[in-house]
């Protein structure tokens, strides 16, 4: 019986590879096609229902609108983001290659969207009102710290 069983298996893993259209996708057509199967939910769940994975639970593989990025776009960001670092290292932290690293990458400076007016006006508020950090390490504000130096408005 067993030998019955190994020679059909034999006979049509031979016929599969021989098939012209078997040995024209290469290794990475086909892990291409098993990430975008992952991806897109078109996988057989794992029960005996024969539904895929989009069907059993279509609440996790929404239907996703055509991108209006072009390639151009894409390869520009993709740039950038090699230039800069931020994309995830390789390591297991999570972080970004410019975390991980910060010496091989440009200093990144934060860009306010504040006026230095606006800035002078939250910092004169703050005086005001002891909404800042208070001189120890209790982790309060001033007006928490001393209460009786800024009124309750």
């Amino acid at each position: 019986m067993n030998t019955k069983f190994a020679a059909t298996a034999l006979i049509l893993a031979t016929s599969l590879m021989a098939s012209t259209s078997f040995a024209e996708v290469t290794r990475a057509q086909v892990k291409a096609e098993l990430v975008e199967a992952i991806r897109s939910g078109n996988m057989l769940a794992n029960d005996d229902s024969g539904r895929t994975l989009k069907q059993v639970r279509p609440d996790l593989y929404p239907a996703q609108a055509p991108s209006s990025v072009t390639r151009e776009q894409v390869k520009a960001e993709l740039i950038e983001a090699i230039r800069t670092g931020n994309m995830v290292a390789s390591d297991d932290s999570g972080r970004l290659r410019n975390q991980v690293r910060p010496d091989l990458y440009p200093s990144q400076t934060a860009k306010s969207t504040l006026t230095r007016a606006q800035v002078k006006a939250e910092l004169a508020t703050a005086i005001r009102t002891g909404n800042m950090p208070a001189n120890d390490d209790s982790g309060l504000n001033l007006n928490q710290v001393h209460p009786h130096f800024y009124p309750a408005m």
